[in-house]
């Protein structure tokens, strides 16, 4: 319900008891403060475009990315050519999986170190991605189906119930 909404409804009401009152009180300091709130967001909205459009950059023409993830990015990075190169931004945000393998084993765990703030806003753009279509969603549904073999039918099967196969 929008404030608005909120603050007609308080017009039509009447208080008949000091806890009534008390109420309507709190009610209309609630309503100030999601007012307050809202104009902050909005001064807060107006002043990430500013700033992004004074750096000049392209990040919110990229998918999944606003005005709010491009934002954070430029707030966390601040100059990317301080990155020789994706390996060392990567590096930086910890989404590079870190090597745990012993001898033949080859494996790799997930990185907890980096910027995570940044790692979560990287994380963000992916799901949108995925989400929404486009090369992102491409780029996931080859990684996911590579060397992996068709998931099977739902249900019981053959390996999993003997009486399956026989139709019995």
């Amino acid at each position: 319900m929008s404030a608005d909404k909120a603050a007609a409804l308080m017009k039509g009401i009447r208080p008949v008891t000091a806890t009534d009152n008390y109420r309507r009180d709190i009610a209309r300091h609630l309503l100030a403060d999601l007012r307050r709130l809202d104009r902050q967001g909005k001064d807060n909205q107006v002043k990430m475009r500013e700033a992004i459009a004074a750096t000049r950059t392209t990040l919110t023409t990229l998918p999944g990315l606003g005005t709010v993830l491009a934002a954070k990015v430029l707030g966390h990075i601040g100059d990317i050519s301080r990155f020789p190169n994706e390996h060392h931004f990567a590096s930086y945000t910890g989404s590079v999986p870190l090597d745990a393998s012993s001898g033949n084993n080859v494996r790799h765990r997930l990185n907890t170190g980096g910027n995570r703030a940044l790692n979560s806003v990287l994380h963000n753009i992916a799901v949108c991605q995925i989400r929404d279509g486009g090369r992102g969603q491409d780029y996931y549904l080859r990684k996911i189906s590579k060397g992996r073999r068709h998931p099977k039918p739902a249900g019981p099967s053959s390996d999993a119930c003997p009486t399956w196969s026989t139709g019995s």
